[in-house]
C-alpha cells in the first residue's frame, strides 16, 4: 500500500483538496492518503469554506477534516510526500532535516499551486490539484 501525505502550509485549503480528490480518483484500497500543514497557524480548523464548496461543486465527497501539522515522523510513515510550493518544501526540509530517500516533491512537476485563500480562485488550483493527483496515479 502506497501512503500518501499532501501538505500545504495550514492545511485548510490545498492540501485538504488534494486528499479528498485523490481519495475520490483513488477508491481502491491500494493507497493511504493524509494531508497535513508546514504551520501551526490553522491547526484545529476544518476545511476552508470555499473550498469545501469547490469540491461540493465538482462532486468530491468532503470528508471530516481537522488541520494538523507535520511532524518529523511522518518522513519515515509516508512513501511519497507532495508539498504544493517551493516554500512547503523549504519548511518540510526544516520539520525532516533531509530527503534522504527522495520522497519530497512538488505536486506539479516544476510549478506551484498558487494558494486560492489568497487569490480566491479556486477554480484553478483545483484544476491543478486534480491534474497533480492524476500523475501520481498514473505513476503506480
Amino acid at each position: 500500500m502506497r501512503k500518501i501525505l499532501f501538505v500545504c502550509y495550514g492545511n485548510i485549503c490545498r492540501s485538504p483538496m488534494a486528499e479528498m480528490i485523490f481519495k475520490s480518483l483513488a477508491s481502491n484500497k491500494e493507497y493511504f492518503c493524509d494531508s497535513k500543514a508546514t504551520s501551526t497557524e490553522e491547526l484545529g480548523s476544518g476545511i476552508y469554506p470555499d473550498a469545501r464548496k469547490k469540491l461540493e461543486e465538482k462532486g468530491i465527497p468532503v470528508l471530516p477534516h481537522v488541520a494538523s501539522q507535520v511532524t518529523k515522523e511522518d518522513y519515515e510513515t509516508y512513501d511519497e510526500i507532495y508539498a504544493m510550493e517551493e516554500k512547503n518544501i523549504c519548511d518540510l526540509l526544516k520539520i525532516f532535516g533531509t530527503d534522504k530517500d527522495h520522497k519530497i516533491h512538488l505536486l506539479l512537476e516544476n510549478r506551484n499551486i498558487e494558494e486560492p485563500w489568497f487569490t480566491r480562485d479556486f477554480e484553478t488550483a483545483y484544476q491543478s490539484i486534480l491534474k497533480g493527483c492524476k500523475r501520481i496515479l498514473e505513476k503506480k
